[in-house]
């Protein structure tokens, strides 16, 4: 016990002197600005303008802004134009596509009338045959059993 007593002595010595320094010495700190107040203007350092000076100040900045909303109102008429020229281009794709589709739909529907009318051309032909071999069949059949009597 008394060994390792002896060995905490010396750090907590050197645990004691670290927190000294630590509280009583001031470091800068980093990262922060310092902290100063900014010096005042004087009167030396201020110009005076006159009346005709703020009035042809107040002018330019004016003829700047209406310069700038000039220009603003110029790329907004742009932009307006270039949405409804986009618009209708999407617009006539649209009715191209559905120019295409109902001509596609017209196309079937025609095919399908094509076929409907083979069809019932092919239904009148073999109606036709059946009604002719029935009819044959008939008479070959009736003769066979008249004529076996």
């Amino acid at each position: 016990m008394r060994k390792s007593r002896l060995k905490l002595k010396p750090c907590g010595k050197k645990f004691l002197i670290l927190l000294l320094v630590i509280y009583l010495i001031p470091f800068p700190m980093f990262a922060e600005p310092p902290i100063t107040q900014s010096p005042s203007s004087t009167e030396r350092g201020t110009r005076l303008y006159s009346d005709s000076e703020v009035d042809l100040l107040i002018s330019e900045i004016s003829e700047a802004a209406h310069e700038a909303i000039e220009q603003a109102a110029g790329e907004a008429a742009k932009a307006a134009f270039l949405i409804s020229v986009e618009r209708e281009a999407a617009a006539y794709r649209e009715a191209a596509f559905q120019q295409s589709e109902a001509l596609r739909w017209r196309l079937e529907a025609e095919n399908n009338l094509l076929a409907i009318k083979a069809a019932k051309k092919k239904g009148i032909k073999n109606t036709v045959f059946g009604v002719v071999i029935g009819i044959f069949s008939g008479l070959a059949v009736g003769t066979l059993i008249i004529g076996g009597k």
